[in-house]
């Protein structure tokens, strides 16, 4: 079999399945998969805090000053809040990174080790803080967004949307857009392994829910799903859409027909770009938002 073979098996298997067990073997395509040229990790193991997985990666092009500096993303993986490595989403970053900005691939704590909401301070920890390292690696930290798949487009969402995850770590402004690939955003009641170990504690459920927090002052949000998606059905993004519309907030919703939960992100890679525009579709909003 093929290398693209050996891919596309893999990743056709994630039909089914926890978060977790649908998006570890994206990693695959970490050291299997074709990279796009003209970027590559420019830093590695920044820190954001003192625990070993509060550290991110930055991946762009090789810059000196004099250059034009680049929009910024901060990317979250994904993994059913309970597992996952920035070692294994190089490919996604890098490829992010080719469409022209300095992209920031943060570590966070999973369960068990924390519960919500740990993980998503420390999303707003890592944004914080690459905001503040920008500069050194070409970066604009006044042109930042965030995006994320599946557990971490949750993360994603939760600190463009709850305002108070950015003013906890005084930068209750910096994000000016947010993107979100096939994210869980309304799952009450909690009723999967994952979703009742991450937030099963929690004394108002509802919290944990970026519905709860849409607004009509929001920072723009783009929210793409594939139709065929079993691990987190598109309805999801739907009523995200639906509810930003309602208050008047800026959002736009994009349906992938016959994608599933993994194709949406291994659509960034150049093994399966062509399957649809996902890459392309994220990078035009970024670009359109943060300029």
């Amino acid at each position: 079999m093929t290398r693209r073979g050996i891919l596309a098996a893999g990743l056709g298997s994630l039909t089914l399945g926890s978060l977790a067990a649908a998006c570890s073997p994206l990693g695959m395509l970490n050291t299997l998969g074709p990279r796009d040229r003209g970027v590559g990790r420019v830093a590695r193991d920044l820190a954001y805090g003192d625990d070993p997985r509060q550290r991110f990666d930055l991946y762009g092009p090789k810059w000196a000053p004099g250059d034009p500096t680049l929009p910024v993303i901060v990317f979250f993986y994904g993994g059913g809040w309970d597992s996952g490595s920035r070692t294994l989403y190089g490919w996604a970053a890098q490829a992010l990174a080719a469409k022209g900005f300095l992209v920031a691939l943060p570590d966070y704590r999973v369960v068990p080790q924390v519960v919500f909401p740990a993980f998503i301070e420390d999303a707003a920890q890592a944004t914080a803080k690459v905001a503040e390292v920008a500069g050194r690696y070409g970066g604009d930290p006044a042109r930042l967004g965030v995006a994320g798949h599946s557990a971490g487009a949750h993360l994603a969402m939760m600190i463009a949307l709850d305002r108070r995850y950015m003013a906890a770590v005084d930068q209750p402004n910096l994000i000016r857009a947010a993107a979100g690939l096939a994210g869980p955003y309304e799952f009450l009641p909690l009723d999967v392994p994952a979703s009742i170990n991450a937030f099963g504690r929690a004394p108002d459920p509802t919290l944990t829910q970026p519905v709860t927090f849409v607004r009509a002052d929001a920072p723009p949000l783009w929210l793409g799903h594939g139709t065929a998606d079993t691990v987190v059905h598109d309805e999801d993004t739907v009523i995200l859409n639906d509810r930003m519309h309602a208050v008047g907030g800026r959002s736009e919703a994009k349906l992938y027909p016959g994608l599933n939960h993994a194709d949406l992100i291994a659509t960034f890679s150049p093994l399966f770009r062509k399957k649809a525009p996902v890459l392309d579709d994220v990078a035009a909003f970024f670009h359109r938002e943060l300029g």
